[in-house]
């Protein structure tokens, strides 16, 4: 299990140093952190969320959040893989969960094709247009050529692999 790497991988770094238009709400509500969450705060936040002060914030390594406060993170539930293979969940504000990526490249191919984690662990609210930014598409095609899809095949493919997510986070909770 990784514990210690709080450096950003190349690729998330080159993905976060981009903008995000909000747009009154027509656009994504994600706002990148510089750099992730120490392991105190990651903690604190987690315990705050759960209610539950037994737990630490050591599966997750938080890099953004939402307007309200939901946090974007890695969720590191994979033994033994890198960073870059573990995958990525938001956490919202009003209790939204969701895995909105597999992986790293995944996440990539997500935010190229206009959604924000929030967006992503949403996706089944009516009324939001998902609209492609070439910007992230270059770093998509920089970092993860090999793995390009469409965000709705990200979404579909992280639900897929971890469906008791929500299940999982609910359990924790007091």
């Amino acid at each position: 299990m990784i514990t210690h790497d709080r450096q950003f991988p190349e690729a998330l770094a080159a993905a976060l140093e981009l903008p995000f238009e909000y747009n009154g709400g027509d656009g994504v509500d994600f706002e990148p952190f510089p750099a992730f969450l120490s392991v105190e705060e990651t903690t604190d936040w987690f315990r705050a969320w759960t209610g539950n002060a037994e737990l630490s914030g050591d599966d997750f390594r938080v890099f953004g959040q939402d307007g309200s406060g939901g946090y974007a993170a890695f969720w590191l539930i994979r033994q033994h893989s890198p960073l870059v293979d573990q995958p990525v969940v938001f956490l919202g504000s009003e209790g939204e969960t969701g895995v909105v990526a597999c992986d790293l490249g995944a996440f990539l191919w997500l935010l190229a094709g206009g959604y924000g984690p929030w967006e992503a662990a949403t996706s089944y609210e009516p009324g939001w247009t998902p609209s492609l930014n070439r910007h992230l598409v270059a770093v998509a095609e920089r970092f993860a050529a090999d793995r390009q899809q469409s965000a709705a095949a990200v979404i579909e493919q992280a639900t897929r692999e971890f469906p008791d997510f929500d299940d999982t986070i609910t359990a924790l909770c007091r």
